[in-house]
């Protein structure tokens, strides 16, 4: 099955089962809801009543899963009312009259680009735009709040508010039935001048949008200025076209408008890397090492009393436990609770659980797999400090379950902080910062203790050569062997097979789309590990035949400074893609991005490490030695 395809098409048959009873006949009521006020230049999501929009008698919260709350979702009812299958034209919202602060307010949003999220049956609002390089159509997610822009002649740039909007429902009728479905939600937005006859009031006529004479908003109009003493009308139009896709296929829509060539690309680009490395790994292991344990072998049955020399010469200490043991073993115990969680997620995501019609979902899942990864956390950095000789096995399971979360979470909180300085909805609240900490202490602590402990009791991993008690002095190494230099050449293949695809995923985040081709992230995610562990490999035979014993933590760093080359395309990618000019707007991407960075770091770490390990293990264990 093609991997860009693999989750709608299992979305469509869980719809199809889940999702039967979503028939709506003529005329019945829909209520549009209001997300946030969201802008890819200041990336500070807003409530949509933080500006003076036209409220209905009571506003009413939607509840919101976790991952809504952390993405700064705000979902409320609104004003906006039609019925199904029934057009309207020319609908009076509401009427009011600006003043210096609202005005001021509307001026501010339309300077940086924010867009209004509406959603109507759990579709998102999308603008149509059509494409005048290509006769193909592409959606923009919400319509912006307004625009500025010189006009009748004015020198002068002006602020416009989009005050009438024309929504398009979209349906697919029911063969059987008069019952429909609502397949699309699309909308066009306008800034016009409204005029009417006499003084205002509820029953006043409209004489710029007038449904009698079929009189329609058109962009000839008289725009909308935004001014103090401004009187403006806000008013909405709303059609229903019968469409061809079926309710199960909706989001197929949004989900699919990827490039597919430019993915397949990035796939073929990570398995050229990896087919080269695993030739390398081939060439070592096959006939370099095949060679190397035959001949320490057959030294070994003749009594040759010659000198040992390459890898071999090292078994006394390559064993030897690493400066700072305690601290490795903590990282890998997390990186393993990261592996865990990332591979589920995306098992979840490929199989089209992760929808994004459950808007937050995703990150949902994500947190709550984290916390429950803490038991696989706890053994592994257990079995690792037990295989150390370390006794204390409580100090090890306090610094696994604290010292990465803990820096997470400061990190975390001080954004969050600036957000909430800036008023924005995407502030996390009081109380979901409570659940968090809940969540850590009372669930992720407990089980990273219960994996710490079983792993204690069980049995020592044993060495497969004895290690000296007196450590031999390493050579002194050649300019390529140098640890900073063969770390930050280890790094670059790892990300190298996964940069194409970061592009897309940063977009996805950082200019509000969708990213929903889980089976292309799959692929990569899995030649991704294989790189790390190849690369691992490859490097860490050539420090051993260099007779350079200390791999402990350059396993570990090899792969993980592929995070390092994470962070710096993130800020290539702030300053070529992004156009962010506050400054608490550019601290919190580098803050995000830092802690993403982060865990790629442990991610990729600690998989280089396991990777290393199983090999070192299985080579010294091939050679007899006395």
């Amino acid at each position: 099955m093609d991997p860009a395809s693999t989750s709608p098409v299992l979305h469509r048959k869980i719809s199809k089962r889940l999702q039967s009873f979503f028939y709506l006949v003529q005329g019945s009521l829909l209520k549009v809801k209001v997300n946030k006020l969201t802008s890819t230049k200041t990336q500070l999501p807003y409530s949509y009543y933080s500006l003076p929009y036209c409220k209905p008698e009571k506003i009413v919260d939607s509840a919101e899963n976790l991952g809504e709350v952390l993405r700064g979702d705000r979902i409320e009812n609104s004003p906006y009312e039609f019925q199904m299958r029934e057009p309207k034209m020319c609908n009076i919202v509401c009427h009011m009259t600006l003043n210096a602060k609202t005005a001021k307010e509307f001026k501010e949003k339309i300077d940086d680009e924010y867009r209004v999220n509406m959603i109507l049956d759990n579709l998102p609002l999308v603008r149509p735009i059509q494409r005048t390089d290509q006769n193909s159509i592409v959606y923009q997610h919400g319509f912006f709040v307004g625009l500025k822009g010189q006009y009748a002649g004015s020198k002068d740039e002006k602020y416009f508010i989009h005050n009438h909007l024309t929504f398009t429902v979209k349906f697919h009728k029911d063969a059987q039935t008069e019952s429909a479905r609502i397949v699309g939600f699309e909308v066009k937005p306008f800034s016009v001048k409204h005029e009417y006859e006499g003084s205002w009031n509820d029953k006043v006529r409209l004489t710029t949008c007038d449904p009698h004479a079929k009189r329609t908003v058109t962009n000839n109009d008289s725009p909308q200025e935004v001014k103090d003493k401004e009187e403006v009308i806000f008013s909405y139009d709303v059609e229903f076209q019968e469409s061809e896709v079926k309710w199960a296929s909706r989001w197929d829509t949004y989900l699919l408008m990827a490039d597919d060539q430019i993915h397949w690309f990035s796939i073929v680009n990570s398995l050229m890397i990896v087919l080269f490395l695993s030739g390398m790994v081939a060439m070592i292991m096959l006939r370099t090492l095949y060679r190397d344990i035959s001949q320490y072998n057959q030294l070994e049955t003749q009594e040759e009393a010659q000198e040992e020399t390459g890898w071999k010469l090292v078994h006394g200490d390559v064993f030897r436990p690493p400066t700072n043991s305690d601290l490795l073993c903590v990282y890998v115990g997390t990186g393993v609770q990261f592996l865990g969680m990332t591979l589920v997620t995306m098992m979840f995501a490929v199989l089209g659980f992760l929808s994004p019609s459950n808007r937050g979902g995703l990150m949902t899942a994500m947190l709550l797999l984290w916390v429950f990864m803490g038991l696989f956390a706890g053994y592994a950095s257990a079995r690792l400090y037990k295989m150390f000789k370390g006794t204390e096995w409580k100090k090890i399971f306090l610094r696994t379950a604290f010292t990465f979360p803990g820096i997470i979470f400061a990190i975390f909180f001080v954004l969050n902080a600036l957000i909430w300085g800036e008023k924005s909805s995407g502030a996390v609240p009081f109380g979901t910062m409570f659940l968090l900490v809940v969540m850590w202490f009372c669930i992720s602590v407990p089980l990273v203790w219960f994996g710490s402990y079983i792993g204690f009791k069980k049995a020592a991993i044993e060495d497969p050569v004895k290690t000296n008690k007196i450590p031999r002095q390493i050579p002194e190494q050649a300019w390529y062997m140098n640890p900073v230099f063969s770390i930050l050449i280890g790094g670059i293949l790892p990300f190298g097979a996964v940069f194409i695809e970061l592009f897309f995923i940063l977009t996805s985040i950082w200019l509000n789309q969708f990213y929903y081709i889980f089976g292309f992230l799959f692929i990569v995610f899995v030649i991704l590990i294989v790189t790390c562990a190849e690369i691992t490999i490859v490097l860490c035979y050539f420090q051993l035949c260099s007779e350079d014993y200390l791999w402990w933590w350059r396993s570990y760093l090899t792969s993980g400074s592929s995070a390092l080359y994470l962070f710096l395309y993130a800020a290539f990618y702030f300053f070529t893609k992004l156009e962010i000019t506050k400054p608490v707007s550019g601290i919190l991407y580098f803050g995000y991005m830092l802690i993403a960075s982060y865990a790629f770091f442990v991610l990729t770490g600690t998989i280089g490490f396991y990777a290393c390990f199983w090999f070192t293990r299985l080579i010294y264990s091939s050679v007899k030695i006395d």
